[in-house]
């Protein structure tokens, strides 16, 4: 009895318990900041606005949290996109590219996901409509539906007279639909014309990582340039520049603040006050022009 009692009953109440614990732990209790290491318990990170609290470091935020950051009170609602041609050149690597859709739709939450999301509603109580990449589908390529994303913002932003407020985080162009994504710089850009011949603010916040043909295109015609810290922003990668350049560049080279001196970018701003500037920035740019009335001087 002493044996059973002593020596079986401890061994099952251990594997029930770790059990019964690993069951209660969910998977995504903590991060871990990819600049400094340091691990990050979820609740305090969402406190934070997904900023690091060791090293400030500015974490990647999907669609849905950066638009609730965004918008007064978190409230918006989202449109439903253009369903484009899912695989038009049939195109296959080491995976067939609709094999990788698939995957990327059902990590995602569902077929008509691409990586855009558009939404509609008020920043400082004026209309503004902002199209937001999601980097986790595809790394935020760019391919047709981003393309059609971005055209149904840029008209949904003129049908009710609203700014219209871009959020890139992408690798670039889609590979996997060839020529069709890289046309899809010149209708991104046709669309931000849409929105300035209408005469309404075109701002666009650079997130980490804004590069190849995003940064090409759209993602630099804002009226007003915002980024956060720390992003990475460029064209080519560094190490490809190196290459084929011969030489090292400078420290710090593609970042914001990099680009912020060299006149790229108009302000580098933390997260926590992206909100009230850009609500401030929208009412200025919304706000009518001064009256021309001539004023006669006395002689």
């Amino acid at each position: 009895m002493s044996w059973l009692t002593n020596v079986v009953l401890p061994k099952i109440r251990a594997v029930v318990t770790t059990t019964t614990t690993k069951k209660e732990i969910p998977d995504n209790l903590w991060q871990k900041c990819p600049n400094c290491g340091q691990m990050l318990f979820s609740r305090d990170l969402d406190a934070n606005l997904h900023v690091c609290g060791t090293c400030g470091f500015h974490l990647r935020m999907n669609p849905t949290q950066r638009m609730k950051l965004l918008f007064d009170d978190g409230v918006f609602t989202t449109i439903e996109l253009p369903k484009p041609i899912s695989d038009p050149l049939k195109f296959r690597d080491t995976k067939r590219y609709s094999d990788r859709l698939k995957d990327a739709h059902a990590k995602s939450g569902g077929p008509s996901r691409d990586a855009i999301v558009v939404a509609h509603g008020a920043i400082g109580a004026v209309p503004t409509v902002v199209a937001c990449f999601d980097f986790d589908f595809m790394a935020g390529s760019m391919g047709i539906a981003v393309g059609d994303g971005l055209l149904a913002a840029a008209r949904l932003a003129v049908m009710q007279e609203a700014a219209l407020v871009v959020v890139p985080a992408s690798g670039g162009a889609r590979m996997q639909e060839g020529i069709l994504s890289l046309m899809q710089m010149p209708r991104s850009t046709l669309a931000v014309e849409m929105v300035k011949e209408a005469g309404l603010p075109y701002i666009v916040l650079l997130t980490h990582p804004t590069t190849g043909g995003v940064s090409a295109s759209f993602a630099m015609l804002g009226d007003i340039t915002l980024a956060e810290p720390g992003a990475v922003i460029g064209f080519a990668g560094a190490r490809v520049i190196e290459e084929t350049i011969r030489e090292k560049l400078p420290e710090g080279f593609q970042r914001a603040e990099y680009l912020l001196e060299h006149g790229m970018v108009d302000i580098v701003l933390p997260r926590k006050d992206l909100k009230e500037t850009l609500a401030r920035l929208i009412r200025l740019l919304l706000s009518p022009a001064p009256s021309k009335t001539l004023v006669r001087t006395a002689s």
